[in-house]
């Protein structure tokens, strides 16, 4: 019988490697083409890799929390179309799906309602499921309150992630397990894996990098005043909406070209200077994590494309639908954390990148505005704009003549320019 090997697909030019997190077919299991046969996670993102084929899943060739290599063959499927029976009974035999599910870890107490197996009406979960039940710390009664649209009923990821959005249960967790404790006593959890992650990222980048900031404010008054009368415009003749982010974007892209160590990488002693201007968008999502889309080819994009790309990356972020090569290869971070109100911050550098902006809140403000006839006061939109760069490789001239360029760019913004 026709066998086909299930193997790690490509996921960028810098991913080489990814975590198995789970097994969504076991063996034995019958697949079609475009069924998820296992969950996957690299260091930025979790993602699930097809099938190409229908078949039989024969044989599992790594297991839970191992690391594959890009190409190598994550399980073997037994592609020809009638398979017997009695070889599918005998997989079955050596991996029952049945006698897995009683080796379930029970979930924590919550009010005695403690997820058991009968109380499943016998309906089988994948690994991905229970995985999130067991996070979501939902209980044996609310999961038979969920009607499964897979195959004999199952309750699928979809499922349960919609019961969770929809839910009024205020003890649902996004982030992590949470260890119930005596009333009036502090809760403890465990970090969930990409809180493991992040926390090391950020760790070995403070470690690692000489962190220098460096600040300056911008009248933003007359790009402000343009995105506002343009934003109707712009909607009707691209569909997208216009931020005030994504000029600030096109105008960093553009001055990444003058400024090439900016837009390079420290490894191993080298200092790598990259061809392309990939701006990473720091996104924080509604479970309180972070991740860092990254739009390709910044500086060769119109406005208009940067608007695109930037939107769609940002709703598939906190839709959970970022691919792997949606986060890689990025050359250079933007963090906006005017969204928040706060107007400064000090960002810790994306290693291996060099440097990090981020933007403050606009706000109105007094300022002096020199005329021909004199100074005057007047209230202005002003932004603060703050770089943090790894002082082992860029001086601070270097990093303030950056920022100089960009407030002249944003000061100097046409406020009759067209769309």
């Amino acid at each position: 019988m026709a066998k086909f090997n299930l193997t790690l697909p490509k996921m960028g030019e810098s991913v080489d490697e990814a975590t198995i997190v789970s097994w969504l077919k076991n063996i034995g299991d019958k697949v079609s083409v475009d069924d998820f046969v296992v969950e996957i996670a690299t260091d930025k993102v979790d993602s699930e890799v097809p099938t190409d084929v229908e078949g039989v899943v024969v044989e599992h060739c790594f297991k839970i929390n191992d690391v594959v290599k890009v190409g190598e063959t994550l399980c073997i499927i037994e592609t020809e179309s009638k398979v017997e029976k009695k070889l599918i009974e005998e997989i079955k035999v050596d991996q029952p799906m049945i006698e897995e599910i009683p080796n379930i870890e029970m979930l924590p107490k919550d009010n005695n309602n403690d997820l058991k197996i009968g109380e499943v009406d016998d309906i089988f979960l994948s690994p991905l499921v229970r995985n999130i039940i067991k996070q979501e710390n939902i209980s044996g009664d609310e999961l038979n309150q969920i009607k499964g649209t897979g195959k004999s009923g199952r309750i699928t990821k979809k499922d349960l992630l919609s019961y969770i959005k929809n839910s009024n249960n205020k003890n649902v967790n996004y982030i992590g397990d949470v260890v119930n404790v005596a009333k009036n006593e502090s809760q403890v959890r465990d970090l969930s894996r990409m809180e493991k992650i992040l926390s090391k990222h950020m760790l070995d980048s403070k470690n690692s990098a000489v962190h220098v900031q460096t600040f300056i404010e911008a009248d933003i008054t007359d790009l402000a005043n343009w995105r506002d009368n343009q934003k109707i415009k712009f909607l009707d003749s691209y569909g997208e909406k216009l931020t005030y982010t994504h000029p600030l974007i096109y105008i960093v892209s553009k001055v990444l070209r003058n400024f090439p160590i900016l837009n390079a990488s420290l490894i191993d002693d080298k200092v790598i200077y990259k061809k392309d201007v990939n701006i990473g968008l720091a996104t924080a999502l509604q479970d309180g994590s972070l991740i860092v889309p990254v739009i390709k080819n910044a500086d060769e994009l119109s406005l208009a494309g940067i608007s695109k790309s930037s939107n769609s990356l940002v709703n598939k972020a906190r839709k959970n639908n970022l691919n792997p090569d949606d986060v890689q290869d990025g050359t250079f971070t933007i963090s906006n954390i005017g969204t928040f109100d706060n107007i400064m911050g000090t960002p810790i550098i994306n290693q291996p990148q060099l440097a990090i902006l981020a933007f403050g809140a606009i706000r109105k403000l007094p300022r002096v505005v020199e005329t021909d006839k004199g100074d005057f006061i007047a209230i202005r939109k002003i932004i603060l704009l703050s770089l943090s760069f790894d002082h082992r490789i860029i001086n601070g001239a270097t990093g303030g003549l950056f920022l100089k360029e960009i407030k002249s760019l944003i000061e100097n913004w046409k406020s009759d320019s067209s769309i």
